[in-house]
């Protein structure tokens, strides 16, 4: 069982930055792909980013690229969400997820291990 639980949401404005993490307890995190998910209200979940459990490997989704980036430090069981020039649009709550193998997945239904969610709130 992996425990996960977000912080760095808040308030800004937009083009600025935060930076989520995501810290995981329970067992080792190094073996596991982890993602971002955001949902905004009225909206379904959307997928944001994922990594390898090495980190080499990542994926976003285009909304996000160039402007977001995870990195891991599994030394630390944490992982980071960076993100820059926020827009409004970028106004939901964060979800962390995880899951074992080596396939970095969009799909939420793939992972199983969800953290409690961080809200972001990017004002205009």
């Amino acid at each position: 069982q992996v425990r996960l639980v977000e912080s760095g949401g808040g308030l800004v404005q937009t083009g600025g930055s935060l930076r989520l993490s995501c810290a995981a307890s329970g067992r080792s995190f190094g073996s596991y792909v982890v993602a971002w998910f955001r949902q905004a209200p009225g909206k379904e979940r959307e997928f944001v980013g994922a990594a390898s459990w090495s980190g080499n490997t990542t994926t976003y989704t285009d909304s996000v690229k160039g402007r977001f980036t995870i990195s891991r430090d599994n030394v630390k069981n944490t992982v980071y969400l960076q993100m820059n020039s926020l827009k409004p649009e970028d106004t939901a709550v964060y979800y962390c997820t995880a899951k074992s193998g080596n396939y970095v997945s969009r799909d939420a239904a793939r992972y199983y291990f969800w953290g409690q969610g961080t809200q972001v709130t990017v004002s205009s």
